[in-house]
């Protein structure tokens, strides 16, 4: 297994990080606050960051991505992270090259690819993943949405709820049972334009943490659609959801891995400069002990996404790897921010502080893509089948 670092993305790397200190910080504290997204303002950043190449990140150059292997786009990533401190745009980001791009590519039809694929790889197009729906959560195919076959297309109704970019979306990746008696093999997927009629966008959430990043609710009501904008076959849902979760999973905390790397160097920085008692905290044995468990985390936190990268590139993970990446990944990110609180104390608990921010935004980190008792699941599940052995 080589996870050497090239020296052109260690190059991309450093033009990440100089891109988010440029454009992806200013005026967080007061996005954060407002936590309802400006339209003009989240698209002109969206925009810069297609301009810079994010959204083509480790896509074939024949599906218009710009060629790089998943490691390369990995480390890009990670570099961003360390460099910008609104984890719900890189959340945004990485939803959209994991769950919205990945299964276009994968999945969809050469005029889809055509057609809709290099509208969101330019910014023009944001993309939402429209699975989860208020009774569904977990189970995430007992669908109350549906498709139902009207002529040589299909009519949607349904509410899908807790949608990242739900608010600020031009297309929807919708999920729809299209069969009753199909099981988890009766749902299909669908290219809903937002701008349609009967699709309604009212209820933008209000969260405790990744305020940054609109989330909300998308209502279809008797919504028509052509039978083009279904994508792959009828049924294929839970095979396209499955492929789509191993992406999201595998890949998705690849900036976030990186913020744990800004957010110990904030830690340390702060323990060496802060006198209690007449010497630095840095010095004091509790402080000293959960800085170097941060590190520890960081590390293995930083090989185990690069094992991720490694293996969706090379075909050698499962869905058991995918979930001891999203488990063991989302649970040391909360678990930092919550030192990284203790050792800033007051100053920490701010709204406006940094530390405070990202204790709020990594508790989404043990929900969103399934939770942490879900990943546990997976793993026994797969362990039960035989799936692991001396």
């Amino acid at each position: 297994m080589d996870l050497t670092v090239t020296a052109e993305a260690e190059a991309r790397g450093k033009a990440a990080r100089a891109f988010a200190a440029e454009r992806l910080n200013d005026g967080l504290e007061e996005r954060d606050r407002r936590g309802r997204h400006d339209d003009a303002e989240w698209r002109d950043r969206w925009r810069a960051a297609a301009e810079a190449g994010l959204l083509r990140l480790g896509l074939p150059e024949a599906d218009g991505g710009d060629g790089s292997d998943l490691l390369a786009a990995a480390h890009v990533l990670h570099e961003l992270g360390a460099a910008c401190r609104d984890n719900g745009f890189l959340l945004a980001l990485n939803a959209q090259l994991w769950t919205i791009i990945r299964p276009l590519a994968e999945f969809g039809s050469p005029a889809q690819k055509r057609e809709i694929l290099p509208r969101i790889l330019s910014g023009e197009w944001i993309g939402a993943d429209a699975v989860t729906e208020l009774a569904s959560g977990s189970d995430a195919m007992a669908l109350a949405t549906r498709a139902v076959r009207h002529g040589d297309g299909y009519v949607i109704d349904g509410e899908k709820a807790f949608i990242g970019m739900a608010p600020a979306c031009d297309i929807a990746l919708v999920f729809a049972r299209t069969s009753e008696g199909g099981g988890p093999w009766g749902v299909s997927v669908f290219l809903v334009d937002v701008t349609l009629a009967g699709v309604h966008r009212d209820r933008e959430i209000d969260k405790a943490g990744l305020r940054t990043i609109p989330t909300g609710f998308i209502a279809f009501e008797g919504v028509r659609v052509p039978g083009t904008a279904r994508l792959g076959p009828e049924g294929a849902g839970s095979a396209i959801f499955a492929r789509s979760s191993e992406w999201e999973r595998q890949m998705i905390f690849a900036a976030h891995v990186g913020a744990m790397r800004r957010q110990l160097a904030a830690c340390i920085a702060h323990a060496r400069a802060r006198v209690v008692f007449g010497k630095p905290i840095a010095q004091q044995q509790s402080v000293s002990n959960r800085l170097a468990e941060m590190r520890v985390r960081y590390e293995t936190c930083l090989m185990m996404q690069r094992r991720a990268a490694w293996q969706m590139q090379t075909g050698t993970g499962d869905g058991a790897d995918a979930a001891i990446t999203k488990l063991y990944l989302s649970e040391a990110i909360l678990a930092s921010s919550l030192d990284a609180v203790r050792i800033m104390g007051g100053a920490g608990c701010l709204w406006d502080a940094d530390a405070a921010r990202d204790l709020r935004d990594a508790v989404g980190g043990v929900i969103y893509g399934g939770t942490s008792d879900i990943q546990r699941n997976i793993i026994a599940a797969h362990q039960d089948r035989g799936g692991f052995g001396a």
